[in-house]
């Protein structure tokens, strides 16, 4: 495809791509490659069936967002996040959650409103019998119908540009004893509010909910480091 300008977009290379760097996001957000963990070029083009060059652009996307990090003399290897680094990410994910919550609740329809609380159910029903990984999925749906429709685009991708490292810290909260009911009952009081279209309480319950989270996930940094959601995202992944 020629641009306007005269240059070439390769599409396939583009999908190419995308592909491994949703499959590497995956692997490291859902737990198949740990904390710390290095990563060879060689092998992760071998298993994605990609070339070098297209691997390091997917690379950089991920390092971009904080999820790898590349030292000189050290090569590339899964970011750690640290206690002081999951302190700031849910004294940011409180604001903004309380204001998309808010957002939200004034604007959707209630079509949209059914939505959020079907994924609600959808998560309460995944805890039953499903890996880790597929409650952590869950999670995210309940997220992407609020995001969708809360009406503000920069929170939107403010929210999104925080998740994925949520994601990773919600295998410590999730984890704990009697956490996962918590949060479907915590999250079932926030639709309850947003069905009675009170904007403020569903501001202030969803800034309790992370900031609930926030502290669980502080307090599991005492105990080392969390368990992995055991899915290995990597197989079969050949281009």
């Amino acid at each position: 495809m020629e641009t306007p300008d005269g240059l070439l977009l390769g599409r396939e290379d583009m999908s190419l791509r995308k592909r491994a760097e949703n499959v590497l996001r995956d692997a490291i957000i859902y737990g198949s490659f740990e904390p710390g963990q290095k990563l060879v070029e060689r092998d992760l083009c071998a298993k994605l069936g990609v070339s070098r060059t297209l691997l390091r652009e997917a690379l950089q996307q991920l390092q971009a967002e904080g999820l790898i990090t590349n030292v000189v003399h050290k090569g590339i290897s899964v970011a750690v996040i640290t206690e002081e680094d999951a302190r700031e990410i849910y004294e940011a994910r409180q604001l903004i959650e309380g204001h998309v919550a808010h957002g939200f609740t004034m604007r959707a329809t209630e079509d949209e409103i059914t939505a959020l609380s079907a994924a609600v159910q959808a998560l309460r029903a995944a805890g039953a019998d499903s890996s880790p990984a597929e409650v952590l999925q869950a999670k995210n749906v309940f997220y992407e119908v609020l995001l969708a429709n809360c009406g503000n685009k920069v929170l939107a991708q403010m929210h999104h540009q925080l998740n994925n490292r949520v994601t990773i810290l919600r295998r410590r909260t999730l984890s704990t004893p009697g956490r996962f009911e918590q949060t479907v009952n915590e999250l079932e009081e926030i639709v309850d509010a947003i069905r009675r279209r009170d904007a403020d309480e569903a501001c202030r319950l969803c800034r309790a909910h992370v900031e609930r989270a926030g502290k669980i996930a502080l307090d599991s940094f005492a105990s080392g480091p969390a368990s992995t959601a055991g899915t290995d995202v990597l197989a079969n992944q050949t281009a």
